[in-house]
């Protein structure tokens, strides 16, 4: 046990010490997560890259055991695939997520980094190769061991990411998850376990000091999907050294929360009709602030109370035979029907809404595909804009403008395009404007979108897809423009 109070408090310590050098260094030198979208929750703009803290925090007291002369020591030494399985993985996972939050990366790079990183652990001994059946018998994977483990680990990874959309919830969620692990692993007295869940928690809570409501720092995806890598390789080993009769269904208990909203938003975009892999404002947490009216800090503390009920069905599972492992399943189905209800995801009397929202929004994202790929082949300002142009008639805007500049210009110099449609309304205008900025970089002009329809307020959908449209706009012009700058060093002299 003192062997676990020093790894908790060392890593507690440093990531304390790291997650604030980063704060500093991150107001310093302007790596901030802004408030560019309307998926943004805070409304100032505040410093990422806290999860370096919880990445250092959780590696500290590991590296230590290699200098420190002790049993515990001897023994994590001694595993090998352990040792590489987390440090590899989870240097490559987090070397991933730190690139994301400073360059952005795209899904095909996210998923081809996970799925790599996953078959590595499989190869290494972390398998899935039993799945729990409390009506019955155990069931053996055999040959869908393989995808299974893959599915499993990107899905947790991705999972915590997802989840991660409030102050303190991402953290709080994984503390809870390493709780039950830990008290899991205590009760097998398996120590190498409890070693790396004392770890974790130690790096989460001194994250958690500066991240809980009201935030001064967001982990961002080096540590939501860090903390997925390591939880999700721990679950593994977990569900492998439990009862058949819970095999792995105690490792989805305890991560119940993010397992839970990442299926509801599979489900949800696929009947809606939205891209799998965008954003939206409909998460659990989200809905339990627009429906319930709970604030921040109020909506994730009710999901710690219901992450606690998933902490405490994972551990009766454990001591559970099947007839009781299938009374608790069907209780903590009960409670999350409910909860779904109340927060309007069961709602049937929206289906014929759910249908025509589904088939505007697939012409939506067929319009978007189609304007965007314009965009990035457009060679001039003039392209871009005839790109940008067919808006007008896919949303029924009754103007669209669209102003551009470089960076060195004056911000009312640059050049304007404007449409007019000649059978608008006589209704009063609504008028949304979005900037043309990439991240970090100068205001690049401005697409201004007039409807006179009666509306008040444009579609959810109709939002995020303008967003999509005046990052890629952004990130054309700003080629453009570099291309431009470049031109008299392109001209080479040939002699002979």
């Amino acid at each position: 046990m003192v062997t676990f109070f020093i790894a908790f408090l060392v890593s507690l310590l440093v990531a304390l010490v790291l997650t604030w050098r980063v704060r500093e260094r991150a107001l310093a030198w302007g790596w901030l997560d802004q408030v560019n979208s309307s998926r943004k929750v805070h409304v100032r703009p505040i410093p990422r890259l806290g999860g370096i803290g919880i990445v250092g925090g959780f590696f500290a007291p590991l590296c230590a055991l290699f200098i420190v002369d002790s049993g515990v020591g001897d023994q994590f030494v001694s595993q090998t695939s352990l040792i590489v399985g987390l440090f590899v993985g989870g240097a490559i996972i987090a070397g991933l997520g730190f690139y994301d939050d400073l360059k952005g990366a795209g899904a095909k790079l996210k998923f081809s980094v996970q799925v790599a990183v996953a078959l590595g652990l499989y190869a290494l001994g972390f398998r899935i190769e039993v799945l729990a059946n409390p009506f019955g018998a155990e069931l053996t994977l055999g040959l869908l061991s393989l995808p299974l483990t893959v599915v499993w680990v990107v899905g947790v990874i991705n999972a915590l990411n997802l989840i991660d959309g409030l102050d303190g919830l991402a953290g709080g969620v994984a503390f809870f998850g390493v709780g039950t692990h830990f008290l899991l692993a205590l009760m097998r007295g398996d120590v190498l376990l409890c070693l790396l869940m004392v770890s974790l928690a130690g790096a989460i809570l001194g994250f958690l000091v500066f991240n809980f409501n009201p935030a001064s720092i967001f982990m961002g995806d080096t540590g939501s999907m860090f903390l997925g890598f390591v939880l999700a390789a721990v679950s593994i080993k977990t569900s492998t050294k439990s009862g058949t009769a819970v095999a792995l269904l105690v490792p989805v208990m305890a991560l119940g929360l993010p397992i839970m909203d990442t299926l509801l938003a599979m489900v949800r975009r696929s009947l809606l009709g939205r891209p799998m892999f965008s954003a939206d404002k409909e998460h659990i947490h989200h809905r339990l602030m627009s429906r319930l009216l709970l604030s921040h800090r109020t909506t994730v503390l009710v999901l710690y109370a219901l992450c606690t009920l998933f902490m405490v069905t994972a551990l009766a599972l454990n001591f559970a035979n099947s007839l009781q492992s299938a009374l608790l399943l069907c209780g903590v189905g009960v409670v999350i029907m409910v909860l779904m209800r109340k927060l309007g995801y069961l709602d049937v009397r929206r289906m014929d809404a759910v249908q025509q929202t589904r088939h505007r929004n697939l012409e939506l994202r067929s319009l978007v595909r189609s304007v965007t790929a314009a965009v990035r082949a457009a060679g001039s300002f003039q392209e871009v804009w005839n790109a940008v142009r067919p808006l007008s008639a896919g949303l029924s805007l009754s103007a669209l403008e669209l102003r551009l500049r470089r960076p060195h210009e004056d911000v009312n110099a640059g050049v304007v395009f404007e449409s007019q449609h000649p059978d608008a309304g006589a209704e009063a205008a609504l008028e949304v404007r979005l900037d043309v900025k990439e991240e970090e970089a100068a205001l690049l002009g401005a697409l201004r979108l007039v409807w006179r329809d009666g509306r008040a307020a444009i579609d959810r959908d109709e939002e995020l897809a303008l967003e999509v449209v005046a990052d890629v706009v952004a990130e054309r012009v700003g080629q453009l423009v570099a291309l431009e700058a470049a031109e008299p060093q392109r001209i080479i002299a040939l002699r002979r």
